[in-house]
């Protein structure tokens, strides 16, 4: 396997709802593991997600888990999972999902540089960005 970089996101215990909305969104395979499969451990939710992963058609891949225990969640605004391509309706299509419950943070629409770019937080508090190239 050639190397890679992905979205890995950390949640507050809801990670199993977050990679079920990324894959209503996106599609593609999902696997998840939870605490309980590995054995869990003293104060663990056995439910609660070790790891998640969803692997798309489209080449995306976003990993997820829920923090464990002891270890503080603290969202942030430093990351940013951000989407681009020329692909118009395939993108307004992942924005429209995205968006839907959550907020927005710059309307999808045609910006200085020529092309449509939007922001918006999902319904889980993470920050995306897509871009359709007009070039």
């Amino acid at each position: 396997m050639a190397s890679r970089l992905n979205p890995y996101i950390s949640f507050a215990g809801n990670a199993r709802q977050a990679i079920e909305f990324y894959q209503q969104v996106f599609g593609g395979q999902m696997n998840v593991n939870s605490y309980g499969d590995f054995g869990g451990g003293e104060g663990v939710d056995p439910n609660k997600v070790m790891h998640g992963q969803l692997e798309t058609d489209r080449g995306f891949t976003l990993m997820v888990s829920d923090v464990p225990p002891g270890m503080d969640h603290q969202p942030g605004n430093t990351m940013s999972v951000s989407l681009s391509g020329d692909d118009a309706a395939e993108l307004r299509g992942y924005w429209d999902k995205l968006s839907e419950g959550g907020t927005v943070t710059v309307p999808l629409e045609k910006q200085m540089w020529g092309d449509e770019f939007g922001a918006c937080l999902d319904r889980f508090g993470v920050s995306w960005m897509v871009n359709i190239s007009q070039s």
